[in-house]
């Protein structure tokens, strides 16, 4: 099992995600009084806007009140449950905006190969994929919180997918918000790896103190800037 925190906010039950594309779907119905005109407002195909409300009722309950009608395919409002969905999704996004700019694991290393505009760069938790700076061999790597990914230990994906780094850590804190959680993980540095994820994925993954987890991260995702200079600083070729 994991869950990707993502870089745009986002609902997931049963594995339905929710996130802004759907709300604006909703938010059209309301305003447009059904699913056909909606769909046309946006741009859409209304057989697959209606195939995706179904799939959304499906994991997040009624959403859309139909009335039949003629070829339009009826009148349609949103439902209570509609509108708190829509609600719990712009609390996450506004919680989400106003820490995931500022959340990040910063890492010292040292480049030890490239490949192009990647690097390998060797850190006190082991080596990381990075996109590192021409003429840099000591660097500082920033991860941001939300361009992590956590996973049970049991379950991680394919290690050739994506390029992603990855590493095994335990759980040492976890600070929930109203909608989002801070999960700081040891992965036997001095700074502590965190991933932004939402209250309902902490749940989903079981996590608490102590518990272990595998914490990934796309290469193409970490960026490195010139550590400062030093006598032991060179530039690599």
């Amino acid at each position: 099992m994991d869950l990707d925190a993502g870089f745009d906010a986002q609902l997931d039950k049963s594995g339905v995600e929710f996130d802004e594309r759907d709300a604006s779907l909703l938010r059209a119905i309301d305003d447009h009084g059904s699913l056909n005109a909606a769909a046309s407002a946006l741009g859409r195909s209304y057989s697959r806007s209606q195939r995706r409300v179904v799939e959304l009722e499906e994991a997040f309950g009624p959403l859309v009140a139909r009335e039949r009608g003629g070829s339009g395919g009826g009148g349609s409002t949103l439902t209570d449950g509609a509108h708190n969905l829509l609600a719990a999704l712009e609390r996450l996004t506004a919680e989400f905006t106003g820490v995931a700019e500022t959340e990040e694991t910063v890492l010292d290393g040292t480049v030890v190969e490239r490949d192009g505009e990647l690097a390998t760069v060797e850190t006190t938790a082991g080596t990381v994929r990075a996109i590192v700076p021409t003429g840099s061999r000591r660097v500082r790597l920033a991860i941001r919180a939300d361009a992590v990914t956590l996973h049970t230990p049991g379950a991680l994906p394919d290690r050739e997918t994506s390029a992603r780094n990855r590493f095994q850590g335990e759980v040492t804190a976890i600070e929930s918000g109203d909608a989002l959680a801070r999960v700081a993980l040891d992965i036997g540095t001095d700074a502590r790896l965190t991933a932004l994820v939402t209250r309902e994925s902490i749940a989903t993954l079981t996590l608490s103190l102590g518990s272990e987890a595998v914490a990934s991260f796309k290469a193409t995702a970490t960026r490195a800037i010139p550590a400062q200079q030093g006598s032991d600083e060179r530039t690599d070729d």
